[in-house]
């Protein structure tokens, strides 16, 4: 009999959001995969888990992921981790996830916090039609030709930006899409939780002087009909 494969959200800052099952299948699994097993190995210390750990993260999921898929048709129970959210939602997945179908393994998910649904819920924009970006293209040519794309789209557009390239970003989303409104979520369920609102060329003006603490989420209104 073939093991399952549980994707189980993890907090994103707050160790309260972590539901009641996914510390039953944590504690229940064989083994965790996780993106940083030092960061994970903490979160599983406070919760008085343990359990043998495996790295998966982006540049090794490749090769990880045959591995994982031969455990779990060895009937092994494995649940796979990230730093912080729901794994696949910008974050290493994918490749285990499709190799595990192939097989025929069960998949199970274990829903829990995702900083984009937090942000988009609390900023006050329309929820019923959005587009989740992950993190613009780096390149400035294709994060161009990405912007143009979305400039006649009516769905709420919702994006992940680290503190080092916010900036930068903003002033890109102000060329595109100024006056529109725009709300940054920060450090979602930390002590230092804050929205900011405005007109994103107004924002994007803030952040040319101001100085940035902490992981964002961006949305941005849709264009009117």
């Amino acid at each position: 009999m073939t093991g399952i494969l549980y994707l189980v959200a993890t907090p994103i800052g707050n160790l309260e959001d972590i539901t009641l099952r996914a510390l039953r299948v944590l504690k229940e699994v064989d083994l965790i995969a996780a993106e940083d097993t030092r960061h994970t190995g903490q979160l599983l210390k406070h919760f008085d888990i343990k359990k043998p750990l495996c790295s998966f993260y982006s540049h090794n999921q490749e090769q990880r992921s045959p591995e994982l898929v031969e455990k779990l048709l060895a009937g092994r129970q494995v649940a796979l981790v990230t730093d912080a959210g729901t794994p696949g939602i910008s974050d290493p997945a994918v490749s285990l996830v499709a190799q595990a179908v192939r097989a025929g393994i069960r998949i199970v998910p274990i829903p829990g916090a995702t900083a984009l649904i937090s942000a988009l819920v609390c900023s006050g924009l329309d929820p019923s039609r959005f587009l989740f970006l992950g993190f613009l293209p780096i390149k400035s040519g294709k994060r161009a030709r990405l912007l143009e794309e979305l400039k006649e789209g009516s769905a709420t557009l919702v994006m992940y930006e680290s503190p080092h390239r916010i900036a930068k970003t903003l002033s890109d989303l102000a060329a595109a899409f100024s006056p529109r409104q725009a709300v940054l979520g920060r450090e979602l369920t930390k002590i230092y939780e804050e929205f900011e609102r405005g007109d994103i060329a107004e924002l994007a003006q803030q952040y040319q002087t101001k100085k940035p603490r902490g992981e964002y989420v961006i949305v941005i209104d849709g264009k009117a009909g």
